[in-house]
């Protein structure tokens, strides 16, 4: 997994929804911390569950977020 990648991808996906970081993590029910670290790529690593409920909130695989 590249870190950068899932950064993008959140970042190109989230966008395409239209919606705000602050939205996403409340759609996802994550922390709105979480999202930011992992869209800078502070975060490089983030967990499997988190990233599937992230997926989900964007109506997306994460498969999608994780691809190059």
């Amino acid at each position: 997994m590249n870190a950068s990648n899932i950064s993008d991808n959140i970042k190109k996906y989230r966008n395409k929804v239209g919606i705000s970081q602050d939205r996403l993590s409340k759609l996802a029910d994550v922390t709105y911390n979480t999202i930011i670290k992992i869209e800078s790529g502070a975060n490089i690593n983030p967990t499997i569950d988190t990233l599937i409920k992230i997926a989900k909130a964007l109506n997306v695989s994460v498969d999608d977020l994780i691809k190059k």
